[in-house]
């Protein structure tokens, strides 16, 4: 009984590899869209698509970045200029990428664009921090995703939604975990929405990856910039050497966790745009798979006990 079970699973295990190893073919025919080719995942991305043959349109923040990006690759790939947080200019962009694509449709859109500050306890922040965060990594994901959406149906196409593993936990003060929980939920409902016109919907989940997101130089002067503008009784609750001493954890967590192989989640963006049959989602990165996805899982008490165990305590802490 034991060695039909065996084989029984052995087969099971061939048979998804080879489903899991299927590719689409005629990529130089297909068109993929990406926001957040500056740096980091987007302009991995991007080079790696165009290497493959096809036709890919990368949406930079600044000229500098669609300069060098349009110096580094083929005459294939086409750059331009995005601002998730204005309508007018996702708006431009989605005219050009129907210019582009035309009868055809878009293939795949990947909403790669994204920032991580200003994050930080809550009570350090303002509702206008909030707003800043929320309107590049939610609310400008969906009105990108929308404004080319017709041409995605068209075309029976892909949506690849980079979130985190922080949809799943919140692990930090602010709307980064926040806007990523939204990323989430919006990924989860348009997926079922889209299913009926054939079009996939997929989710990246990073771990710590070495981006500017986790750039310890830049989270440092971020928090600095919101001690300094902090009233008086706030410093007080935290105490004088809060930030000096919370500034040397972060640095050591960062440095230990924040993993300098991009390639491992630009993997995950081809499969998802590439795969006969992608995935649902893509959890990136053992500390993901094998820590975060499963504390997400525990109840309360564990998840906020391996928080709180190496927090820095503020000064009036009842604690």
């Amino acid at each position: 009984m034991l060695e039909y079970l065996i084989i029984c699973l052995v087969l099971c295990v061939m048979y998804y590899l080879y489903r899991d190893n299927k590719r689409i073919k005629n990529v130089s025919d297909k068109h993929v869209y990406i926001t957040g080719c500056d740096s980091g995942f987007g302009n991995m991305l991007a080079k790696h698509l165009d290497q493959q043959g096809f036709h890919v349109l990368a949406a930079c923040f600044t000229e500098k970045g669609a300069q060098e990006l349009k110096n580094s690759t083929s005459s294939r790939l086409k750059t331009f200029q995005l601002d998730v947080v204005k309508s007018e200019s996702i708006n431009k962009a989605a005219e050009f990428v129907k210019s582009e694509v035309k009868e055809k449709g878009l293939w795949g859109l990947v909403n790669n664009a994204g920032i991580s500050m200003p994050s930080g306890p809550n009570d350090w922040l303002t509702i206008d921090d909030h707003k800043v965060l929320l309107n590049v990594n939610l609310i400008g994901l969906i009105e990108v995703t929308l404004s080319v959406l017709p041409l995605i149906k068209r075309a029976r196409g892909r949506i690849v939604n980079v979130a985190s593993i922080f949809g799943r936990i919140s692990g930090a003060g602010g709307s980064y975990c926040i806007s990523k929980f939204g990323v989430e939920a919006f990924n989860d409902s348009l997926r079922r929405d889209m299913s009926t016109f054939g079009v996939k919907v997929l989710c990246i989940e990073p771990g710590f990856f070495k981006t500017t997101i986790t750039n310890v130089d830049i989270t440092a002067e971020h928090l600095k910039k919101l001690w300094i503008r902090l009233p008086q009784d706030v410093k007080e609750d935290y105490g004088a050497d809060y930030l000096d001493k919370t500034l040397t954890k972060v640095k050591k967590w960062l440095e230990q966790l924040a993993d300098p192989d991009l390639m491992k989640v630009v993997w995950c963006m081809d499969h998802a745009l590439t795969s006969v049959h992608p995935r649902t989602r893509y959890s990136v990165g053992l500390g993901a798979k094998l820590f975060w996805i499963p504390l997400s899982y525990m109840p309360t008490a564990i998840s906020d006990f391996v928080f709180n165990v190496d927090k820095v305590k503020p000064a009036k802490s009842i604690f």
